[in-house]
């Protein structure tokens, strides 16, 4: 819809409106002329209703852009305005007097369609399931960061930092890079924004773990200075959970303006400090300068989506290193299942598999967790390779002993159809409706119920070999639905 909409403004932009005649795609019933329109001559573009018509296209086309990168939700101020501002629009063609006209109806209709478009896409994508989902999961994140951080601090106690908050945080962000947005510019932004204020409260935590891990401040005896410095300290404290609200939309009073003046005027109160001859002190001060440019760091957030290279991110060299390597793996996937399915196990291309991880492992994300997905991606397509090619080697070299234990035989009987149905996962490209992965789900189910079946009768090896196949089961069931998953940047 948007690049239709853009497609729309971009045929009239700086063009006479001419009752929306561009807009006509030459088909057989616009070609038709009616007969009174045959007798009439053309109008003027000074005729009044051309005029007014004129006018809304001139308004149309400075309100499309804004409707079309738009992510906010029906409550937000912006997007009552928009609103308003097209339904007054279609009211103002609504009253366009055509003369009983062809030629003046026909641009009145046109033109209505134009701002209708518009508040249809508007109001589609501030409804949009998957915007709706964005902003659940940024109120899950809000209610953690104010429970354990925020409201603490707020009383006069301590944050409460552990890893079960980073690690909530983290899969806060690992769902957030999964909602699907159809290529919609909208939801790309929206989901951008909620990740790039996630990810800056991440910073900001790690960022408090790691300091509550240094040496205590320095006694005010040692020098003058450190009595100042130990202060600053503590408003630096105080600020980290002013930014941390702020980035979480829990500040109604504070603005990022305002926290940034505050934390300039910290480190100006800091550089005016005589610490020479004292390398202790200077170290000390030079380490809260670190914290207040790490915290400074975080308040450029305001127009961080406006900028479509961040969030679209079909340009982006670091996305474009991940496409080339999975089409590398892509080439060597094939080859690998067609040699499988000839009985040659001799093709192996290890080496130049580890090598792709090396390469991923050195990808630069930017602390883009739409990125940081993306390689993730790659990795865990890589790795799917790389383990059944080393379940099939195991199966190979494997040496049925008269001494096996039964149970571990019954190990290795489930490996093998793991290994076969591996196979068909790796080559599998469809979706989740297609019969084929509906079976394929169902038959590693089954192996996984099989395995929950073995009875280890006390065997050590046979419990460890059971509990690395139900592993690899559920890394095969995890791989087919990541591959399903119609994952996009």
């Amino acid at each position: 819809m948007c690049a239709n909409v853009f497609g729309v403004l971009k045929s009239l932009f700086g063009k006479p409106f001419d009752g929306g005649k561009r807009m006509d795609h030459g088909g057989p019933q616009q070609q038709q002329q009616h007969p009174m329109e045959q007798q009439q001559q053309p109008y003027h573009p000074q005729h009044p209703a051309m005029m007014r018509l004129y006018e809304v296209q001139k308004e149309v086309a400075s309100l499309g852009p804004q409707v079309c990168t738009f992510s906010g939700l029906q409550n937000d101020r912006e997007y009552k305005r928009l609103e308003r501002d097209l339904t007054r629009l279609l009211l103002e063609v609504d009253q366009v007097d055509t003369e009983g006209k062809l030629e003046l109806q026909g641009g009145r209709k046109r033109a209505a369609q134009e701002v209708e478009g518009l508040l249809h896409y508007l109001e589609g994508n501030a409804t949009h399931p998957s915007r709706l989902a964005i902003e659940e999961l940024s109120n899950e994140a809000r209610r953690l960061v104010d429970e354990r951080v925020v409201a603490p601090q707020r009383t006069g106690g301590a944050a409460e930092i552990s890893d079960e908050l980073v690690d909530a945080l983290q899969e806060l962000v690992l769902r957030l890079t999964q909602v699907k947005t159809e290529g919609r510019v909208p939801l790309r932004k929206a989901r951008y924004r909620a990740l790039t204020r996630l990810c800056a409260v991440q910073d900001v935590i790690e960022g408090r773990t790691q300091q509550q891990t240094l040496s205590l401040p320095l006694s005010g005896d040692t020098h003058e200075a450190v009595h100042c410095i130990n202060q600053v300290m503590v408003k630096v404290s105080v600020a980290r959970s002013q930014l941390v609200a702020l980035l979480m939309g829990l500040s109604g009073r504070d603005s990022c303006a305002h926290l940034s003046r505050i934390l300039t005027e910290m480190q100006v109160e800091l550089d005016a400090l005589d610490v020479s001859g004292n390398a202790a002190i200077r170290n000390y001060r030079k380490q809260v300068v670190e914290e207040i440019n790490g915290l400074l760091k975080h308040l450029d957030l305001e127009g961080e989506g406006d900028d479509t290279r961040r969030y679209d991110l079909a340009q982006n060299n670091s996305i474009r290193e991940i496409e080339a390597v999975r089409a590398h793996v892509s080439h060597l996937r094939e080859g690998v299942l067609r040699h499988c399915a000839m009985g040659d196990l001799g093709f192996r291309p290890k080496a130049e598999l580890q090598s792709l991880l090396t390469h991923l492992d050195q990808v630069d994300t930017a602390k883009n967790p739409c990125i940081r997905e993306a390689r993730r991606r790659a990795v865990v397509e890589v790795q799917a390779i790389i383990t059944f090619l080393d379940l099939r080697e195991a199966l190979a070299r494997r040496q049925l002993g008269p001494g096996e234990h039964p149970s571990h035989r019954a190990v290795w009987m489930v490996l093998g159809s793991l290994s076969d149905l591996q196979a068909q996962v790796l080559g599998f490209d469809g979706k989740r409706v297609d019969k084929s992965y509906m079976i394929l789900e169902e038959l590693l189910t089954k192996q996984l119920l099989a395995l929950d079946a073995v009875d280890p009768q006390g065997d050590e090896t046979t419990k460890m070999a059971r509990k690395q196949a139900v592993k690899f089961a559920q890394n095969i069931l995890n791989y087919l639905d990541m591959k399903t998953d119609e994952w996009e940047y």
